[in-house]
């Protein structure tokens, strides 16, 4: 039996059948090559299960079934649809959901039809995102947990990364760009939707087109910077000016989103790449594009 951070399909069952039990004869699967976030099985056909790793992640289901159902109308590509929010019980201490299962594969920088369309795709994803009602239009606030993500929070972690990873990149080269970065002008007009880790993983691919958004765990409203951390994952040299365009980011803010590029690849190949060659690959390819601008 499959067990993942104590997880296993054992206990993930008897959730199922516990809290919902119209779904209990449906059988599940492990997804393998979940992300760090979450372990994820596939129940029946068309659902699936999503059950946090840890503390870090344990508020994100409840995020989810909030604040998915309101925004994924205004959205032009298909994003999770919560069908239940689990609560702790069984011994399991976080709330978890149940989804329904969308098609395709994790994306990665080879595996669309036509990349320039796809760069495209993805900044019109980011602008109708950009473009949906403040929550407040949605519920009254206040709302924390939107709390738009800051760049200037992570820097102690970021150089410590910086040092960590001089024998691989160029340390001074790195120290520059995150300055430049944090000192960059500030985020000026009205707080925006942002996804919040928009990278490979979180995209699917299906029939050579971008097929769904996935993991909100991150969504939020603030500067948008955060979400061009994608631009640094997915695209090349040859298609981040199409994907800019079309987005029609401002300098300032595209230099904070080469920051953030920054900051998590740095921190995902300091915690990652010694037992992931698959992380070391991916992280050293978005450190580097980063550094490229």
């Amino acid at each position: 039996m499959a067990v993942t951070n104590g997880v296993d399909a054992e206990l993930a069952g008897r959730l199922v059948a516990a809290q919902f039990p119209r779904w209990a004869h449906l059988p599940l699967a492990l997804v393998d090559g979940a992300g760090s976030d979450h372990v994820i099985f596939r129940l029946g056909e068309s659902l699936s299960v999503r059950l946090p790793r840890g503390d870090w992640a344990a508020g994100q289901a409840r995020k989810e079934h909030v604040w998915l159902p309101r925004i994924a109308p205004h959205l032009p590509v298909p994003i999770p649809e919560p069908l239940g929010l689990g609560v702790p019980g069984l011994g399991y201490p976080w709330h978890w959901s149940v989804t329904r299962w969308l098609a395709g594969e994790t994306a990665t920088v080879d595996g669309f039809a036509d990349p320039v369309a796809t760069a495209v795709r993805l900044a019109e994803f980011m602008a109708d995102l950009q473009r949906i009602p403040p929550a407040d239009t949605f519920a009254p606030g206040p709302h924390p947990e939107l709390d738009g993500a800051d760049l200037a929070a992570r820097d102690e972690g970021t150089r410590a990364a910086i040092a960590a990873a001089r024998h691989v990149f160029d340390a001074g080269a790195l120290t520059a760009l995150w300055e430049a970065a944090l000192a960059a002008p500030a985020w000026d007009r009205p707080p925006v939707w942002f996804h919040g880790d928009l990278h490979t993983g979180n995209l699917l691919v299906d029939g050579g087109r971008l097929g769904a958004v996935i993991d909100f765990g991150g969504l939020g409203t603030g500067d948008p910077a955060i979400d061009l951390t994608i631009a640094f994952t997915l695209m090349t040299a040859g298609t981040r000016p199409a994907f800019r365009a079309a987005l029609g980011v401002d300098d300032a803010t595209w230099l904070r989103g080469r920051g953030w590029a920054l900051t998590t690849g740095l921190n995902a190949y300091t915690s990652y790449a010694a037992t992931s060659p698959r992380v070391a690959e991916q992280t050293h390819r978005q450190v580097t594009a980063a550094l490229a601008g």
